[in-house]
């Protein structure tokens, strides 16, 4: 038998598609613009309703669901298929039952087609591999807290292997959107309020990821965020400048630094205009600015949303014809709106079919570069690893681990951390209280599998060893006795536990309260998708809860295990200390109950603000200066409990020696930027060096502080380093009156420190010549490098 074109290896990736996609009808190219997700379960589910009877947790979804669930496999995909959605993901399965599934399902599609063309799986990645059994790492903004894009990447990178040896294509991680108000539900999917910080983090993720052979997914392309009043799905207010210079950067770093394959829309207007009918954001930014040439995904139902929920479109047929339009490639996680209507209406000619063969270009791309066009490719090849994948193997612990404890920061030692100090006699019994203490599921996202799926199976427990903090705290203090009491849930106003925890704690040397989330889906937890907070006191009764154990004269400890931030300014200075642990994980609990000993030296920074007060909370640190003016002009103070950056350690460090090696630089000319950081304590530990800039005088409002780089640098006590950061000038580009990025002349302040309030060393440097418009090919990286002081080469001191 003669090899058709498009499965001959030794011609080019462009030409086999080229080939394949003149052999192919209308029907077969439109078909590989869809999916299927047969394991989709969500619409069974029992979830509560509220006083109504209104359904809480698949609205908006469960018009779709219905339209989406009665196509069988085999009839979607006749012409053949583009993706098969979470083959793992959608039910618990092991990962023999999930090859044996990813075969059946490909045979089908192989089968049933004309041309046989496998199809892409996809699976979500946000906290680890979405699947029954396998290692659940801490959220995204616990990787923010880290500070550290190499850990990031590792970390992906053993997720990928992970997905890689099952048969799996493409993850649909990382999420780049940048916080705007912490009383967003998905806060906890993020890396942070700082546009470098997310950039650096999510490009290596992307690399990591990638590195194994997975296609990243980016998302949410772009505002959503930024939805107003933090409401999931809300519309988003938000100007074109704002778009460009706050939330667009880490997309355009991951594409350009990191070579994601894949970006998928957000589900939020962003000034009226549905993202997924955005032509501008998908093609004339995305595309034609940026070169991005991989494929653009819809997030689930997002196609038909635009008839149901944005009302941009009559039907979801003329919906499907606005995505694609729009630069849409591919609709997950069922095909609604590029089906059968989609192939009438370019029949009809309302719809170019040039359009239908750029999209299906795009998609049959990462099929040849994947392997899958390959004459030799089988869908039980595509899984023949799976037998000996371990998916929660003591290495991705270790690893777990590891970001866990490098995640965790402590906010203040207090008089009480840490636990084992030898200059204070040690608590022979701690009360550990509170809902965090005693149940792993709240160290983990709601995109966890056992908080994602798990919940509708609760005969099959977590799947996976998670110990809580009360065990791992037993472990840790084996001379200490250990005593438990809940006080309450995360939610609810249930107070009967109150008075049992008060007397255990007045009855201890130290009581140790864990407190904070529940993540869940669409109002079934206190953080997570559609799990949007009124305002940032903590959930249910627990800020009662504390208020009483801190009235009861026994030292209290406060660790705060939530996806988002919340108020501490009533515990703040009553707590004997006070932790701050990101969702981090299944082994929070050792990481936790290290750092509480003083076994583990904390280095955790915050990626967003500690505000004080649950209402009126402070914007992000990223504000001109209206937003961050202290003065009389309000009344609401806007200055945080806790800044960003801020973390504290069990040792010191000290910066100083500030030399910026010119004074004056062309505004297409760069500068090095060097301080000496010194360990002054008598522990080693790590502190990250963060620079950042001001411009003072702009044609625009700018921030009065933003992040431009930073460096993880650990050392031995009383020993130093030099961090020497290179600004090249578009580091200070910014989106202009009439729209264009600029690099502008004037003086540029400059600023390092350890967060974005402790700022010791600073001085100025001026940008001359003329106004520069630059474009996608600007620096978009500041490259650091950490000496040790006797082998570094300094500048003259400016």
């Amino acid at each position: 038998m003669t090899t058709p074109d498009w499965q001959d290896q030794t011609r080019s990736v462009a030409d086999r598609v080229s080939s394949l996609l003149a052999h192919m009808t209308l029907e077969e190219k439109v078909a590989q613009l869809g999916s299927r997700w047969v394991s989709n379960d969500m619409e069974h589910d029992e979830e509560p309703a509220d006083e109504t009877g209104t359904n809480l947790n698949v609205a908006p979804m469960q018009d779709v669901f219905a339209a989406s669930g009665s196509v069988s496999l085999e009839d979607a995909s006749k012409h053949g298929l583009g993706h098969l959605t979470r083959v793992y993901g959608g039910i618990p399965l092991t990962v023999t039952e999930g090859a044996a599934e990813v075969v059946r399902q490909q045979r089908i599609v192989i089968e049933d087609s004309r041309l046989g063309i496998p199809a892409l799986v996809h699976e979500e990645c946000l906290t680890g591999f979405t699947t029954y059994g396998a290692t659940v790492y801490p959220a995204a903004i616990a990787w923010g807290a880290t500070f550290d894009p190499d850990l990031v990447e590792r970390m992906a990178a053993a997720i990928g292997r992970d997905m890689a040896a099952v048969g799996v294509h493409q993850g649909l991680s990382p999420v780049l959107d940048v916080v705007r108000d912490y009383r967003w539900g998905r806060v906890e999917e993020t890396m942070g309020e700082d546009p470098y910080l997310v950039s650096m983090l999510g490009a290596g993720y992307v690399r990591g990821l990638q590195s194994a052979g997975i296609i990243a997914t980016l998302k949410h392309f772009a505002g959503y965020s930024a939805a107003r009043a933090a409401r999931n799905h809300g519309p988003v207010p938000m100007g074109r400048r704002e778009l460009m210079d706050v939330i667009l950067p880490s997309f355009e770093t991951a594409i350009r630094v990191g070579r994601a394959g894949s970006v998928m829309n957000s589900y939020s207007d962003v000034d009226g205009v549905p993202a997924a009918a955005d032509s501008w954001l998908l093609t004339d930014l995305l595309r034609d600015e940026w070169g991005f040439t991989g494929t653009v995904v819809s997030d689930y139902w997002a196609v038909p949303f635009l008839a149901t929920m944005h009302k941009v479109a009559a039907d979801t047929g003329e919906a499907g014809a606005q995505a694609l339009a729009a630069g849409i490639d591919v609709e997950l996680p069922d095909t609604l709106g590029f089906g059968a209507d989609l192939v009438e209406r370019v029949r009809a000619g309302e719809v170019p079919e040039e359009l239908v063969d750029r999209a299906a270009r795009r998609l049959l791309t990462h099929k040849v570069e994947l392997g899958l066009l390959d004459p030799d490719w089988t869908p039980e090849a595509s899984v023949a690893r799976a037998a000996g994948t371990d998916l929660d193997s003591p290495a991705n612990r270790a690893l777990a681990r590891e970001v866990a404890e490098r995640s965790i920061v402590l906010l203040d030692a207090g008089t009480a951390l840490p636990l084992l100090d030898g200059n204070r006699a040690a608590p022979t019994r701690i009360a550990v209280v509170g809902p965090c203490a005693d149940d792993p599921r709240t160290f983990m996202g709601c995109y966890a599998f056992p908080n994602h799926v798990l919940p509708r199976h609760p005969e099959l427990g977590l799947g996976i060893d998670v110990p809580t903090v009360v065990d791992a705290l037993r472990a840790e203090l084996p001379g200490t006795e250990i005593v438990h009491e809940r006080g309450s849930q995360v939610q609810g106003t249930d107070r009967s536990g109150f008075a049992a925890a008060v007397a255990t704690a007045r009855d201890s040397d130290l009581c140790v309260a864990v407190v904070g989330d529940l993540a869940g889906l669409f109002g079934n937890g206190s953080s997570g998708e559609g799990c949007d907070a009124e305002d940032l006191r903590l959930p249910g009764v627990q800020a009662d809860l504390l208020a009483e154990l801190l009235d009861t004269g026994t030292p209290v400890v406060v660790v705060v295990v939530s996806g988002r931030p919340y108020a501490l300014g009533d515990v703040h200075g009553r707590a004997a200390g006070l932790v701050q642990a990101f969702m981090p994980g299944q082994e929070a609990g050792g990481a936790i109950a290290g750092i509480l000993s003083g076994r583990i030296q904390p280095g955790g920074k915050l990626p967003v603000q500690i505000p004080r007060h649950p209402g009126g909370q402070p914007g992000t640190y990223l504000q001109p200066p209206l937003g961050a003016d202290r003065t009389n002009i309000s009344n609401l103070d806007p200055t945080p409990l806790f800044p960003f950056g801020y973390g504290s350690a069990y040792t010191t460090f000290e910066l100083d020696d500030l030399r910026i090696s010119a004074s004056e630089v062309p505004t297409d000319g760069e500068f090095t930027v060097t301080v000496r950081v010194c360990n002054t304590g008598e522990r080693t530990g790590e502190e990250v060096v963060q620079l950042y800039l001001h411009d003072t005088v702009a044609q625009v409002t700018r921030p009065v502080k933003q992040l431009t780089g930073f460096a993880r640098v650990s050392l031995e006590p009383h020993t130093d380093a030099l961090v020497r950061f290179q600004v090249h000038a578009d580091r200070t580009a910014f989106t202009g009156r009439d729209l264009r990025r600029i690099v502008e002349p004037g003086d540029i302040e400059v600023m390092v420190g350890t967060s974005a309030e402790d700022l010791p060393c600073r001085g100025t440097v001026r940008l001359t010549g003329p106004l520069r418009v630059v474009g996608a090919d600007r620096r978009l990286v500041t490259p650091v490098d950490v000496m040790p002081t006797k082998d570094a080469e300094l500048p003259v001191a400016s």
